[in-house]
């Protein structure tokens, strides 16, 4: 996938073409894939991650739909998930309580702190790290059931090298789910104009629009990684209710489950 030539994070009509620490050795060409910005971004959240009111309340109310689908899609319970993009552990919390044996890598130092120390109060084993995707893959691959990539890939210079080193992680037969945000103009306007500007959820410049991935990109950039792609699923949110939940339609946020196959 190529990234768009949008870069205002002002709600500018988008344009119609469309103790957390570090295991391994860092690799020059991973490193590369991260944005110093997107880090900050997202460590100056670090306090907020478990504030369900707070800037991360659109993620709390979506963290059970996420954690169900995966659930019903690999079975969690006894199964090893690495949680690519991890943030402060929402998500990596829910599998780990679903009875998973959960690993989550994310970048920004400060989120990481945060999560480890909320699953020490929560009373749960969770291995946190400092690292990349492609860093992890290095000594990891082919180690996990389950790989989970979510909200993430729109936040990195290169998300086709994320998504490469994640079917390098799973194991054969075994699946990667990734979710994002579709480059629409829906999107554009629930993702941006809404939650950022509008109801102020999230701090303003959290999203670019020209960093969202159509389904069909995505689709292909697995397919190019060796994954086979299994489900495309939409997810909705409903402005009365302030409820997400799954969809037919994937005009804004959406799941992608494939599945790495087995060889011989």
């Amino acid at each position: 996938m190529t990234r768009h030539n949008t870069t205002s994070t002002s709600p500018d009509a988008p344009a119609t073409s469309h103790t957390a620490t570090n295991h391994i050795a860092t690799r020059n060409a991973a490193t590369t894939n991260v944005s110093p910005d997107e880090i900050r971004k997202f460590d100056a959240l670090a306090r907020d991650w478990w504030d369900s009111e707070g800037p991360c309340r659109p993620l709390h109310r979506l963290n059970p739909v996420r954690a169900n689908f995966i659930d019903a899609t690999v079975a969690v319970a006894g199964k090893t998930l690495l949680d690519i993009g991890c943030g402060g552990g929402l998500l990596t919390e829910a599998l780990a309580q679903r009875g998973a044996q959960v690993t989550g890598i994310d970048m920004a130092t400060e989120s990481l702190a945060v999560a480890e120390h909320h699953a020490r109060e929560s009373g749960l084993n969770i291995e946190y790290a400092t690292t990349t995707a492609e860093d992890w893959a290095l000594s990891h691959a082919g180690h996990y059931d389950c790989v989970t990539c979510l909200e993430m890939l729109e936040h990195v210079p290169d998300p086709n090298s994320v998504i490469s080193a994640a079917a390098q992680l799973v194991a054969p037969g075994g699946r990667v789910i990734f979710s994002t945000l579709n480059r629409t103009p829906s999107a554009f306007l629930q993702a941006i104009v809404g939650a950022e500007y509008l109801l102020q959820w999230l701090p303003k410049g959290t999203h670019r629009y020209d960093t969202f991935i159509t389904p069909a990109e995505l689709a292909q950039s697995c397919r190019q990684a060796g994954l086979g792609v299994k489900a495309i699923q939409g997810v909705a949110y409903n402005p009365v209710t302030e409820r997400f939940s799954l969809s037919h339609r994937v005009s804004v946020n959406y799941l992608l489950v494939a599945e790495k196959p087995v060889s011989g």
